[in-house]
């Protein structure tokens, strides 16, 4: 997976507001064929399992109940260079200073509600990614990035 594939998650806010289906025709028209894809209603314990990293910070309580305030989409997209290219499609944490045309400057309503997650590393996309897809559902089938 090294290097060739990264981790997302559409949140709650953007699920809620219908926006699933565009951001992933966003994700395939940029070039991003998914590799595993699924539905998630996290608990309040896997939400604070999965970001446990901000557990000391003072955003973590509510970062945990956004979180599971409703179903999120969990994904494993690939191509070549994908995390710094979807951290670009993407654009900036805050919606209001993202890139026109980036994801989070169409879809995100606030620094908090910024409508997608994207992996900042190699490394952390394959940590994301396994916590929420079992090595058999992340196997990439048809092609090698």
């Amino acid at each position: 997976m090294t290097g060739n594939s990264t981790f997302t998650i559409i949140k709650p806010c953007a699920v809620k507001a219908g926006y699933t289906g565009k951001i992933l025709a966003d994700i395939i028209g940029a070039g991003y064929e998914l590799v595993a894809m699924k539905f998630v209603l996290m608990t309040v314990s896997e939400a604070e399992t999965f970001y446990a990293v901000h557990k000391d910070r003072s955003f973590y309580r509510n970062l945990i109940d956004f979180m599971t305030s409703g179903p999120i989409v969990v994904a494993i997209v690939g191509k070549e260079n994908a995390v710094d290219d979807f951290r670009e499609l993407i654009g900036s944490t805050n919606p209001a200073e993202a890139a026109e045309g980036s994801i989070r400057r169409k879809y995100g309503q606030s620094l908090n509600r910024n409508a997608v997650h994207g992996s900042d590393s190699d490394e952390n996309a394959s940590l994301e990614s396994s916590y929420f897809f079992s090595i058999f559902e992340k196997q990439m089938h048809y092609k090698d990035y």
